[in-house]
Parts: structure tokens; C-alpha cells; sequence
């Protein structure tokens, strides 16, 4: 009963294992494939002409305001017009930037301006960060300017109060610049707009030395009528972006309300639902996330708003259009008074330190959320700032990992040497197991009997073979959200031909490691990484003798080939760990085993394959 157990367990990993495999990678990355080839055809089909028709939506002002013109009826939506030829036209970045005046954007890490034509931040790159490894690679830009292949911006303005109606910026509206220069650290940029109804527009923008802007709006009423405006901003995105397509990756529209908490919603679901509309909060925030990249708005403490993801579906030769807005409560505006409101805009790299430290200045609720950190993030994150610190140490992630892989060997230590322990025991009296087995092979009832009697004698756990493999699973798929979500370990080099961790060993076997001319299928790129990780798991499973059973020996014997071709795919920093936590579980096992005086029987177990079987045997 115990061996037909061992079994039942093997085959239930195993089909657990190529399960996990075609759900978690297989599957998303096929799906992915196929949105990419349906994104690049409808990119190359010539769009019709839609001029004259809008190409957005907007936060519904409410009952009694106005839409951003400032005269249509209670109740109208705010829109933020955006011109259809402009968003089907195949410009170049710098064509489409030398459209309209701007203000550039000049800090340590930034790069980029503002729009002047609505006063629209469409137009922020990151310095430090390039598409490749190759130094000479395209920069990384966030935020793209109406006319590039994928607009996405962020837009802030007002509304005004139907009863009390008045002219309020649009996005046609040209802002003018106080003084000269670019946005910089510590150089803000004004600008200012008169409706010449008597109020007086200004918006301060400024930025810090990573990705946050802050925008203050400020409206003068020099005029003799009262009246109510409601401030609101939105991140606008056109085109449905290509993602990775991973179950264990966020990336879409998300954001943090209330009492309703993180919510994550993909592309695929808003272009569905059209409009999500959560409560109005105090707080939280909104916005969209890339793997590496992300985009939040982030209104002042305090403020109460009403957020809104919405979609817009393809039409009249325009992409899909994702937006996140959010609507502010109505600000009096007295004659001759002012009304400032402020918000804040994240545009960048999702840096753990860095979006950490906004959480904390700006009070921002889980705002860490902007990565990814999964299901095991208790043991996530920690596991990254272990990796993070010794990084600092030693100046290389890959040996960081080392190191870690042998503190988390140490740490489950008790547990693997019982297991290991357990298992030399039952190697020692495999002797009285088979005498036993021979001696009541007619009555398998008593057979069990007389194998769970000597278990017991000599403290042995039958199922201590699979303890070393569970206890692992929690820290490699951490490991693995660590290596696949964080961009401290985007494009981190290792030693020799590993130039990024992130992502899979590009050599192949089937190329002699790239001596022969020739790109080998995606399926047969089997690195030398995932070649030495298979190596190592054959060895560490024939350092236990082969099992009795025909049809288990054949699954083990076939697991590490198994194995190598699932790691292949995965980022190389994972073999990597995977590798040198088989070396170390050999050598601890060896020991174990030796200390128990078992003989280790690797060489034995080695030499058994490739020796031809009696014609009985066979």
C-alpha cells in the first residue's frame, strides 16, 4: 500500500506540475501571441477617414454642471476631445512633438514636455531606462504624445456649474508660459490662461528628482457672479497595449478605494463593461500598469472623488481608448476669490524603493501595489529587499540569489535533514523490505501491515521523499514573482553569456550554444543553464535507489528531461537558484546519508542505466 502511495504521490506532482505549466505559462503566452498578430494586423489595415468625431470619454459631471466648454446642459459628460486624424496619423515622436508649442521637461532621470495645447503632459521618457541591453537601444518613454502610433497622456481641467455656466479650459485651449525655460527639479513651470469672462486660469506644474509631478490648478474669479467648479483629471490610453499575458502579472487599469480596496481590471474587461464606477472616496488612487512601467493619479489628502475607469471600443478609424478619471466635489468660486485644487501624477519605473517612499511621504494607501507582488506577498517582498541588500553587498543579483538560496537551505535545514534522514533509513532496511514483501506476496494486506510495523520500529516517514519539493514550492514561485515583476532585476547581469536574469538563457543546445548559424525553434531553445539544472536533478534522484516499481522508474528516470524543457522558459535567474539548490540538497543528502551509515550508491544507480538487463529482467 505504501509503494502504490509513493506512487499515487508521484504521478499526482507530476500531473500537478505539467498542469501548473500549461495554465500559468503555456496557455498566457499563446493567448499573448495571438493579441499580438490581431494587433498587428489591425495596425497595418489603412484606417477610414472619421474626422469631426470624438474620440474619448469623460467623468459624467454631475447633476447641474457643465461639460469642459462650458455650456452644455446639466448632467453632460466632460469630454476630452481628441482629434481622429491626429490619432490615426503614422507621425513620427518628434513629428508629433513639433506640432504644438511645449515646455521641456529636463530632470536627472526624466525626459519630455508639456503640451502648451491644453496644458496636456503627454510627453515624459526615462533616461536611465532603454528597451534592450544594448546601451545604444530606444529610451523607455511612459507617456506619448496624440499622433505616435499609441497616444497616452494625462489630461487635468475643470467644469462648471450649469446654473452659474462659465468658459473653462479645453483641450484645444493654448496655455501660455510664465517666464522661460524647462520643468526641472526645482524649477516649476506656470501656466495661464484668461477666458476673457473675468477668470483667470493658472496651473503650477512641477516635479520631483524621480516620477512624480504635482499640478495645482488655481482659478481667480475677478469677475461680479459666483460660481462652482469641479476639477478632474484622467490618464487617457489609445490602443489596446500589448501585454505579457502572464496569469501571475497584473497589468491594465487599477486602482486603490476605500473600503473597496485594490482593484485590478484588464483590458479585455473594460473594453467590456465600457464603465467601472466605484464609490466616491477620500483618497486612493487611479491609474494603468505596465510590467515595469506605470502611470497614477493621485489626488490631495483629503479630497473626496469620484473615480471611473471607462473604455471606448474601436470606431471611425480610431484604436480603443482606456481612460481613468477621477471628479472632484465642487469648489466655491466667490467674485473676486480663488479655488486652487492639486493633484499629483505618477509617470515612471515602478521602483520598489521609490514607490515605497511615495506610499509613506504622501500617505498614499497601497500604493506599493503598483507591483505586483502576488498571493505571497508576506513573502515576496521581504525576499526581495534580502536580495536587494546583498545585491548592495556583493554588486551582482545572481550571486545575491546564490546566497540566498544557501540562508533559505539553512533555514529549512531541520526540515530536510528529518526528510533526508527518514529516507536513508528506508534505503538502510530495504533488505527486511524486500524479505518482507517476498515473504507475504500472497496476501498484500499483511504485507502492508508488516512494512507499517517496521516504518514505525525504525521511525521512518514513507512520504518524507516529497518534503524537500513542498517546502520549496512557496519560495521558488516568490522567487519567481521577484525575478518576473521587479524592475531592479530587469536586464541584471549575471556572469558570461547571461546578460539579463529576467529573462530565459538565450543559448540552445541545438545550435552548439550559437557556433552553428542557425535560430532553433522557440520550443528547442534549451539553454546551457537549463541543461546544467537537469544534470544536477538526475544526479540528486539517483542518489536514492531506483524504485521497485517499472512505471515509477521510468517517470523518474524522465523527470529532470522533463524539467529542463519547462525551466528552459523561465527567467534564467530562476534556474540559476533551481540549479544551485540542487547541488547544495546533494551534498546534504550525501552527508546525511553518510552520517546514517548508508552508503551512497550514486555511481551504482549512475552505471545501472546504461547496463543491459537479464532476458528474465527484460
Amino acid at each position: 500500500m505504501i509503494e502504490n502511495r509513493n506512487y499515487i504521490v508521484a504521478i499526482a506532482l507530476s500531473i500537478a506540475v505539467l498542469l501548473g505549466w500549461q495554465y500559468f505559462v503555456a496557455g498566457p503566452r499563446l493567448e499573448a501571441e495571438h493579441q499580438r498578430q490581431l494587433i498587428e494586423q489591425a495596425a497595418k489595415a489603412p484606417p477610414p477617414a472619421a474626422a469631426g468625431i470624438a474620440t474619448s470619454v469623460a467623468p459624467t459631471a454631475p447633476a447641474g454642471t457643465a461639460g469642459t466648454a462650458g455650456t452644455a446642459p446639466a448632467g453632460a459628460s466632460a469630454t476630452v476631445a481628441v482629434d481622429p486624424a491626429a490619432v490615426t496619423a503614422t507621425l513620427t515622436r518628434p513629428q508629433a512633438l513639433a506640432a504644438h508649442p511645449r515646455v521641456a521637461i529636463d530632470t536627472p532621470v526624466l525626459g519630455g514636455s508639456i503640451d502648451l495645447v491644453g496644458g496636456r503632459i503627454d510627453d515624459v521618457g526615462l533616461k536611465h531606462y532603454r528597451e534592450t541591453v544594448d546601451p545604444t537601444s530606444p529610451p523607455i518613454d511612459v507617456l506619448s504624445p496624440v499622433g505616435t502610433k499609441e497616444p497616452y497622456f494625462a489630461d487635468f481641467g475643470w467644469l462648471s456649474d450649469a446654473g452659474t455656466p462659465v468658459k473653462v479650459p479645453g483641450p484645444e485651449t493654448v496655455w501660455t508660459q510664465k517666464g522661460t525655460g524647462a520643468l526641472s527639479v526645482d524649477r516649476p513651470v506656470v501656466l495661464t490662461w484668461d477666458n476673457g469672462e473675468g477668470l483667470v486660469f493658472e496651473r503650477t506644474v512641477s516635479v520631483d528628482d524621480k516620477y512624480m509631478f504635482s499640478i495645482t490648478d488655481q482659478v481667480t474669479n475677478g469677475g461680479e457672479r459666483p460660481t462652482t467648479i469641479y476639477p478632474w483629471s484622467a490618464l487617457s490610453r489609445f490602443g489596446t497595449p500589448t501585454t505579457a499575458g502572464y496569469y501571475i502579472l497584473h497589468e491594465g487599469a487599477i486602482g486603490v478605494f476605500g473600503d473597496e480596496g485594490l482593484k485590478e481590471i484588464k483590458y479585455a474587461d473594460l473594453k467590456e463593461k465600457l464603465k467601472i464606477e466605484p464609490n466616491r472616496v477620500s483618497g486612493g488612487w487611479i491609474g494603468f500598469v505596465d510590467k515595469y512601467w506605470a502611470s497614477a493619479l493621485i489626488p490631495e489628502h483629503g479630497a473626496r472623488v469620484q473615480p471611473r475607469f471607462a473604455a471606448a471600443p474601436a470606431a471611425a478609424g480610431r484604436p480603443d481608448v482606456y481612460q481613468t478619471l477621477m471628479l472632484g466635489e465642487g469648489l466655491a468660486l466667490p467674485a473676486g476669490g480663488k479655488a486652487t485644487t492639486t493633484t499629483r501624477l505618477f509617470a515612471g519605473a515602478k521602483e520598489v524603493a521609490t514607490v515605497d517612499g511615495y506610499a509613506q511621504k504622501y500617505d498614499i494607501a497601497k500604493f506599493d501595489r503598483l507591483i505586483d507582488w502576488g498571493w505571497f506577498y508576506f513573502l515576496t517582498k521581504p525576499l526581495f529587499f534580502v536580495i536587494s541588500w546583498l545585491h548592495q553587498m556583493v554588486g551582482n543579483f545572481g550571486i545575491a540569489i546564490l546566497i540566498v538560496t544557501v540562508f533559505i537551505k539553512g533555514i529549512f535545514y531541520p526540515l530536510a535533514s528529518k526528510s533526508y534522514e527518514s529516507m536513508s533509513k528506508m534505503k538502510k532496511v530495504q533488505p527486511e523490505m524486500k524479505a518482507l514483501q517476498e515473504t507475504y506476496k500472497d496476501d498484500r494486506t499483511k504485507q502492508q501491515q508488516a512494512l507499517m510495523e517496521l516504518y514505525k520500529r525504525e521511525k521512518i516517514n514513507p512520504l518524507a521523499g516529497c518534503l524537500p519539493i513542498v517546502i520549496q514550492i512557496p519560495v521558488f514561485f516568490s522567487l519567481y514573482k521577484v525575478l518576473f515583476v521587479t524592475i531592479e532585476m530587469r536586464q541584471a547581469p549575471f556572469y558570461g553569456w547571461i546578460r539579463d536574469l529576467a529573462v530565459p538563457d538565450p543559448t540552445s543546445l541545438f545550435n552548439l550554444f550559437g557556433l552553428v548559424p542557425f535560430t532553433p525553434p522557440h520550443m528547442l531553445m534549451i539553454g546551457a543553464w537549463p541543461l546544467i539544472m537537469g544534470v544536477t536533478m538526475f544526479v540528486q534522484m539517483k542518489l536514492n535507489p531506483p524504485p521497485p516499481d517499472p512505471t515509477q522508474k521510468i517517470m523518474f528516470d524522465w523527470m529532470p528531461v522533463l524539467f529542463t524543457f519547462m525551466l528552459a522558459n523561465m527567467p534564467a535567474g530562476l534556474v540559476i537558484y533551481w540549479t544551485w539548490n540542487n547541488t547544495l540538497s546533494i551534498a546534504q543528502q550525501a552527508w546525511i546519508m553518510k552520517k546514517n551509515g548508508v552508503r551512497v550508491e550514486l555511481w551504482d544507480n549512475v552505471r545501472s542505466l546504461f547496463r543491459r538487463s537479464p532476458p528474465a529482467a527484460r
